[in-house]
C-alpha cells in the first residue's frame, strides 16, 4: 500500500512540467481528453529512504483541494540540489536551506500553482 498526494491545477501540463523538471518526478502515466488537456496523471520518484513518493495531478475535482491548497514533504539526501532545480525551474522560495533544530536540512518553496513542498534530510 502506499498513499498518493493528490493535485489539482488548473494547468496541469505546468505542473507536470515542474515537477518533472525540479523534484525528479517521472511521468509514471499521463492521460489526455479529447482536446489534449491532462485530465489526470502519475508521477513517481524515489526518495533518500529508498521508498517510492507518487503524485496523482489533474483538473480540480469535488474530491481535491483548491488549485495551490497541498503541501508536499519530499526527503532527501541532499536538499541543496533539489532547492536549486526547482527555483530554476519557476518556484517561489518560501524557506531557502536552513538547519533546523533536530538537525535536518531543510528548504520550502512554492510551485506555479502555489502548492508548497518542503524537502529535507531525514532524522532518526
Amino acid at each position: 500500500m502506499s498513499d498518493w498526494p493528490s493535485l489539482s491545477s488548473p494547468g496541469p501540463l505546468v505542473l507536470v512540467t515542474f515537477l518533472t523538471s525540479a523534484p525528479d518526478f517521472t511521468e509514471r502515466a499521463v492521460h489526455t481528453g479529447d482536446d489534449g488537456a491532462i485530465v489526470h496523471a502519475e508521477l513517481v520518484r524515489t526518495g533518500a529512504t529508498g521508498a517510492p513518493a507518487a503524485v496523482l495531478l489533474g483538473p480540480a475535482h469535488d474530491g481535491c483541494r483548491p488549485p495551490g491548497g497541498a503541501a508536499v514533504h519530499l526527503v532527501c539526501d541532499d536538499p541543496a540540489p533539489l532547492f536549486a532545480r526547482a527555483v530554476a525551474a519557476g518556484a517561489t522560495v518560501v524557506h531557502a536551506p536552513f538547519d533546523a533544530d533536530d538537525g535536518s536540512r531543510l528548504f520550502a518553496v512554492a510551485d506555479p500553482d502555489g502548492n508548497h513542498w518542503s524537502g529535507g534530510t531525514w532524522y532518526e
